[in-house]
């Protein structure tokens, strides 16, 4: 199984089939506009220009699991992000990334990947706090912790890495490795 074997709502509803990204280096990110990571979008937005040509994608999946933090409907929250951040790349419907609710496609990320931490930075260390008041077990299961998790596809459709929120210092390296 690779990610092409997955389906996913586009941001209208519409059915997309991941199998239309072959052969492409894809981001698969879970974002939030209400975040203290929103920000983000700006630097996704610059990786994305500077290896969009290259064969590179930003798969971008709203989620309300964590603090709430992306009400709205797809259609506002696509309204901010444009407006807002400028984002070009391709942002789908609203989705759970953990739990029952959470879609095939990040069960299976979740499933195949690990979590390594937040760092030692103030930021990871208040989410680390954050994080363990909701999940006591949440250095031991591979459950997407927060907002901005990410995931990176290699062209083959396989999981090469996943970064945390606080962990964007080596995501362009690994991107252009991939590349």
């Amino acid at each position: 199984m690779n990610i092409y074997d997955f389906n996913v709502k586009a941001q209208d509803s519409s059915e997309v089939s991941l199998a239309d990204y072959k052969g492409k280096v894809l981001l698969v990110v879970n974002t939030a506009t209400g975040c203290g990571f929103t920000p983000q979008y700006d630097e996704l937005q610059d990786i994305y220009d500077e290896f969009k040509d290259k064969g590179f994608e930003i798969l971008d999946f709203p989620c309300n699991q964590f603090g709430e933090q992306a009400p709205g409907s797809d259609e506002e929250i696509h309204t901010f992000c444009t407006g807002r951040f400028g984002i070009t790349f391709p942002q789908f419907s609203k989705v759970d990334v953990n739990g029952e609710n959470a879609i095939p496609l990040f069960k299976w990320l979740t499933e195949n990947t690990k979590f390594e931490g937040f760092g030692m930075s103030p930021m990871g260390m208040m989410l680390s706090g954050v994080v363990k008041k909701i999940d006591k077990d949440y250095k031991n299961n591979g459950n997407v912790k927060w907002n901005f998790t990410k995931f990176l596809i290699d062209r083959n459709g396989e999981i090469v890495a996943r970064f945390e929120p606080t962990d964007m210092k080596k995501l362009k390296a690994k991107i252009e490795e991939c590349l």
